[in-house]
């Protein structure tokens, strides 16, 4: 049995979730998010109480157990995306970096000879305050893969610690040439 499979999901006030075949559809007041779930699963909405079951009782398969918790998961986090919402913030370090929203792009200075254009993706949302970046939006995965996105394009460097890092990243530094070469003498 999966334990995070087995807890229940409370759907909050003003929240409405539907199940129509394989499919859940979550609306609430930030927006919808809808999500194709595995045909060895049931899901059953009963008194704003959201449950998820292995649909044959004697399937003792591990995939089934992994996909159990795993949607339960997915489903939370949709209910939770579409009350309150999801954020991530990144921290640009280096001198002369700098990131500047316009529209659905955000632009980047990297200490590259080009500015770095990125295309926001539709239903995420980019502040930028000072040196953090904030991505916004009610899709956890979307917004997850967007911050790595922006990240890759210029990663924390060992030395100087210079880049694009997650806010409570912790980047571990390395001694340079001149402290390497000190500690041999």
């Amino acid at each position: 049995m999966s334990r995070v499979g087995k807890k229940i999901i409370i759907i909050p006030e003003g929240v409405d979730a539907q199940i129509q075949n394989r499919e859940i559809t979550v609306k609430g007041p930030k927006g919808s998010l809808a999500l194709i779930f595995d045909p060895c699963l049931q899901a059953k909405i009963a008194d704003k109480i959201l449950t998820i079951k292995v649909a044959d009782s004697r399937d003792q398969e591990k995939k089934t157990k992994m996909l159990w918790g795993l949607t339960r998961n997915l489903i939370g986090n949709m209910v939770l995306g579409v009350t309150e919402g999801f954020e991530k913030r990144l921290e640009i370090q280096g001198v002369g970096y700098r990131a500047n929203a316009q529209g659905n792009k955000l632009n980047l200075e990297l200490g590259f000879s080009h500015p770095t254009e990125y295309l926001i993706p539709e239903g995420i949302e980019i502040k930028v305050e000072k040196n953090i970046i904030i991505i916004l939006g009610i899709d956890k995965q979307k917004i997850g893969q967007t911050a790595a996105e922006i990240r890759s394009f210029r990663p924390p460097e060992p030395y100087k610690g210079k880049g694009i890092r997650y806010v409570d990243e912790y980047v571990r530094r390395k001694a340079g040439k001149k402290a390497a070469t000190e500690g041999a003498k």
